[in-house]
């Protein structure tokens, strides 16, 4: 056995054996497994129990422990677990947060309690908590950390080493120091390792280094994308007037980036994204998250049930043409929403944007009509070997029809979801079906009716 698989055994044997001590509400045994188990291991433990043997085991780790499990959460199981807590136990954790991960946990928790916790924090870390809750929902101002150490140009290396050790207890990162004017104004950036590896009386403004910078009211997802992409550990975000307003730490950004990929596969899987880990979900929030969806994509079915009844004549002189309709709607269905994933990750890359929709469009066109020559030349071989000629031509010209038209829209529904400001995901898979399963079908039996003169 591996050491991986061994690694393993022993986190499975860990999980188990806190389990069974909740199950049995033997505390003394409890409190064993979890000294025994790492802070990332209580963390996911924590995320497979309810609401109440969360807040249990949470009560039974030491205070300093405590505090990185908590911060180890999600916002949204942070949230759930203030529930569960005594008022003083939460101000406590609250106090220790930094500012961009307090705001995160105000946002799930009901506004009275939201308000609660703000007014018992020290003047000076509530008034850094709401310099990040004045920015709109999903800007990057929003997610930002305002603790940073910054220098300027007319300091020493020396000097700016100072400010770093004085700080380093409360700052986000010391990696990337942002180098500001008098006004405040981001000039440039230094970096720590060019700090240490010059002499201390050499002047700041001989290492500094053209900075990236983004604006606070941007999107968090397209800015956490640049500094992902740029590979920055750390990228100053300022205001309107180019003042420094905090920062955005490579780590942040990663995790801002996992949440919209998640909510993302949700969407084009036609759901709603789940806010907390599944174990830790309750059943109807699961119920609820998907059956909008199902009923939306049930509404837009009977548009398929409608196209039948109209060519229900047709289907009855030549009742072999309903065998190949689940093979048909199906094949369509897959080929828009290959492009339509492929076309929403592009999106969410900046690989393509909304101006190019033409030339999406033309080589949506070219690659649906190469699937369709190769499925339709496959349909049309085997419908004619068991059903003959005719059939296997109708086949044929339908498969290739549907993959051109299916390739066509799925590409343009992400740019199209795009220019109206709307989640290109939530255009993607679940309408794009729906709406191939209907034109195939009429494309299928206006080719039948021609085909087959009936």
């Amino acid at each position: 056995m591996s050491q991986h698989d061994n690694k393993t055994v022993t986190t499975d044997t860990r999980h188990t054996q806190l389990e069974r001590a909740l199950a049995e509400q033997n505390l003394p045994r409890l409190v064993d497994v979890l000294d025994g188990m790492p802070t990332s291991e209580v963390t996911a433990a924590l995320e497979r129990l309810n609401l109440k043997q969360r807040a249990l085991v949470y009560r039974l780790l030491p205070k300093t422990r405590a505090l990185e499990v908590f911060e180890g959460l999600d916002a949204t199981l942070q949230g759930d677990l203030v529930q569960g807590l005594q008022d003083e136990e939460v101000a406590v954790v609250f106090a220790e947060l930094d500012p961009d991960d307090r705001v995160s946990l105000l946002d799930e928790l009901p506004a009275s309690v939201a308000t609660r916790l703000l007014h018992a924090l020290p003047a000076a870390e509530r008034e850094l908590t709401a310099a990040v809750l004045g920015y709109p929902h999903r800007s990057i101002g929003r997610r930002m950390s305002p603790e940073y150490v910054t220098t300027h140009p007319h300091l020493t290396a020396g000097q700016s080493l100072e400010r770093v050790r004085q700080r380093l207890a409360s700052a986000e990162t010391v990696y990337t120091l942002p180098v500001l004017d008098d006004q405040r104004r981001l000039v440039g950036v230094v970096s720590l390792r060019d700090l240490m590896k010059a002499d201390p009386s050499t002047p700041v403004a001989r290492l500094v280094q053209d900075a990236h910078s983004a604006r606070a009211t941007e999107d968090a997802e397209a800015v956490s994308r640049r500094c992902a992409e740029l590979k920055l550990l750390a990228l100053p975000i300022v205001d309107a007037e180019a003042r420094l307003a905090g920062i955005l730490t490579v780590d942040d950004a990663l995790r801002i980036l996992e949440e919209a990929e998640s909510e993302d596969h949700a969407r084009i899987g036609g759901s709603e994204p789940l806010r907390r880990p599944y174990l830790s979900t309750p059943v109807r929030s699961i119920v609820r998250s998907r059956l909008v969806w199902l009923l939306v994509l049930a509404v837009g079915a009977t548009l398929t049930v409608q196209v039948l009844e109209i060519f229900e004549d047709t289907l009855e002189q030549m009742v072999a043409l309903s065998l190949f309709i689940p093979l048909l709607i199906g094949t369509g269905g897959n080929a828009g929403n290959q492009a339509a994933t492929t076309l929403t990750r592009a999106l969410a890359l900046e690989d393509v944007h909304p101006r190019d929709i033409l030339k999406v469009l033309a080589r949506e066109v070219r690659v649906g009509l190469s699937l369709g020559l190769l499925l339709g030349a496959t349909g049309f071989l085997f419908a004619s070997w068991v059903y003959g000629t005719p059939i296997g031509a109708v086949v044929g010209l339908t498969l290739l029809s549907i993959c051109t038209l299916a390739a066509t829209v799925g590409g343009g529904m992400p740019l199209l979801a795009r220019v109206v400001r709307a989640d290109p995901a939530v255009f993607s898979n679940p309408f794009i079906t729906t709406f191939v399963d209907a034109t195939g079908l009429v494309i299928y039996f206006f080719i039948a009716k021609a085909v087959l003169q009936l």
